[in-house]
């Protein structure tokens, strides 16, 4: 009876993009890294994600949060917690954000950040895992960052400042480790600049 109403402790840690991305003008390593620990109604999460960039050496977006996270409803929880940007604005944020599986099997990942200058920025996450057979799985993803105001310290106007499309196609060797080959098509706002490009992608996805 004493163990009654206490939840059992699972942990999780899941490299879902761990990449090269590229193509002739830019050649990037790209990370996008979860875990947690807790139980079904309520977790601890750890997220990262970001990209370096071989050609110039240098740290090009990163960030790392740490989330409260509780389940509202079937497939859904609810997130809140800080951030801590790396790149390309060195900040703390509070977080604010959604993460579930829609209806159709749509994985899905929206958050809001507020952080110390001011800034209300977003980030919109959207993708699906097409069974092409029992290890070949085609996924095909979208990601959008938003602000609410100008950027001027960064030269971006408001609005979404980051898109990416694209699809990657992995084999699963086993379910926790599953080379990919991919493309993305990438338009971004930087210094008053808007720029998009097409990049090969090639990676490995992980969990245990």
């Amino acid at each position: 009876m004493a163990g009654m109403g206490t939840e059992p402790l699972y942990t999780m840690l899941r490299a879902e993009r761990f990449e090269y991305e590229g193509n002739e003008n830019i050649q990037l390593f790209k990370w996008d890294v979860e875990g947690w620990t807790g139980g079904d109604l309520n977790k601890l999460w750890i997220k990262s994600e970001g990209d370096y960039a071989f050609s110039q050496g240098i740290l090009g977006q990163g960030d790392l949060q740490v989330l409260y996270s509780r389940n509202i409803a079937t497939f859904w929880d609810l997130q809140v917690g800080a951030r801590r940007s790396f790149e390309p604005e060195r900040a703390f944020s509070g977080v604010l954000g959604i993460q579930g599986l829609a209806p159709y099997f749509f994985e899905v990942e929206a958050a809001m950040f507020v952080n110390e200058y001011g800034n209300v920025l977003s980030r919109f996450k959207l993708a699906y895992e097409l069974l092409l057979t029992q290890r070949l799985i085609l996924q095909p993803r979208v990601e959008l960052n938003l602000a609410a105001k100008n950027l001027n310290n960064r030269g971006v106007q408001a609005g979404i400042i980051e898109f990416e499309a694209g699809a990657r196609l992995r084999y699963e060797f086993v379910r926790e480790f599953a080379p990919y080959i991919g493309f993305d098509y990438v338009e971004e706002e930087s210094l008053l600049e808007h720029r998009h490009t097409v990049r090969a992608v090639a990676g490995i996805r992980f969990w245990y």
